[in-house]
């Protein structure tokens, strides 16, 4: 299965790119929880913490500098080494 994205950072054509398989399970991973740090997306991922921790997973939390340009190469690899799942906050 493959989802058009549609890339609001100038891109010509869009990209289409196989959507990466969901894991059977959360049990025993590292959830990143990353705050892209527009408004009340910190209050979205709270929630989302809470929940998580109620079902005993361990998280991390992580903010972009700014939501207007993509995660820095750094923070990017930061959370590919100490999480196995992410979730990102979009909200306004």
């Amino acid at each position: 299965m493959s989802v058009t994205l549609l890339d609001p950072t100038s891109e010509l054509e869009p990209t289409v790119r196989p959507l990466t398989p969901r894991p059977p399970s959360l049990d025993g991973m590292v959830i990143g929880l990353l705050d892209i740090t527009k408004p009340r997306g910190d209050v979205f991922l709270n929630r989302v913490e809470e929940l998580l921790h109620q079902r005993g997973l361990q998280t991390r939390r992580y903010a972009k500098p700014t939501f207007t340009k993509p995660a820095p190469i750094d923070l990017r690899h930061k959370i590919a080494t100490e999480c196995q799942a992410v979730i990102e906050a979009l909200a306004d």
